[in-house]
């Protein structure tokens, strides 16, 4: 389903941000990448999908090298890649559906988009993808009007509105508490499960990593230092990762 392939990425020539990453995600199941702020996880998810182009390095999906392609190529594959963001990313003035339906722009034209006319079929999955995470009754509602907890679960389906075949997340939960944020991961590990397809996930809580993820990818100054199950992830690797223990619970 993707892999990548030796992914470096520099902003200037002395100071990268990811370093030779391998990475081969395949089939469903959730992966949590875990590690210290600034090691290069969101970067990594952001290449991923092309938010920011990779310096070197392949990043083959579904048989296509997104680092190598552009134009109509790379909006196509773009469109099957589903994107769930920290800061959520919603159109603020526009309704809960609208925002949906934004997920369907790659799929029509520019003049339908801007007059907002969308198909029967993808107003009627939005209902059902509302029903499914939750706000059925928040259809018509501004999206400023809804709780942090609410506006990811806008951000989740808007994402499962373009029919991914890939689920990104960056952070989902980071704004949220503790209850919320178990929902929020519980319906990512789900809809991955359901529809079989990877869910890709950074964040922070290694305890919700540990109990959601099928796989943990653990980083360190833009590598990989660990990849494997929650039930490998000992407190001597976690020092690794994050480079001291203080923070453990004992």
């Amino acid at each position: 389903m993707l892999r990548i392939q030796n992914l470096n990425k520099s902003y200037t020539a002395s100071k990268p941000i990811l370093q030779g990453i391998n990475l081969h995600i395949e089939g469903s199941g959730l992966t949590a990448i875990i590690g210290a702020s600034g090691t290069g996880k969101s970067t990594l998810l952001r290449c991923i999908n092309r938010l920011i182009d990779p310096t070197i390095g392949q990043i083959l999906f579904e048989g296509i090298d997104l680092a190598a392609t552009s134009g109509k190529e790379l909006r196509q594959a773009r469109r099957r890649i589903g994107m769930v963001f920290q800061e959520y990313n919603l159109v603020e003035r526009l309704s809960v559906m609208e925002n949906l339906l934004t997920g369907r722009l790659g799929y029509i034209g520019a003049f339908s988009a801007w007059r907002r006319k969308f198909d029967n079929a993808d107003i009627t999955y939005g209902l059902e993808l509302l029903k499914i995470v939750g706000l059925e009754s928040f259809a018509n509602q501004r999206a400023d009007s809804l709780s942090g907890g609410q506006r990811q679960r806008v951000g989740i389906a808007r994402a499962l509105m373009q029919r991914p075949a890939l689920l990104l997340a960056d952070e989902p939960t980071s704004s949220l508490d503790p209850k919320t944020s178990v929902e929020i991961m519980q319906l990512l590990q789900s809809q991955g499960r359901e529809r079989g397809i990877p869910v890709i996930v950074n964040m922070h809580d290694v305890a919700l990593a540990k109990r959601f993820a099928d796989r943990i990818v653990g980083m360190r100054g833009g590598k990989v230092i660990f990849d494997g199950v929650a039930a490998d992830l000992t407190d001597d690797i976690l020092n690794d990762i994050y480079g001291g223990t203080s923070w453990l619970a004992h």
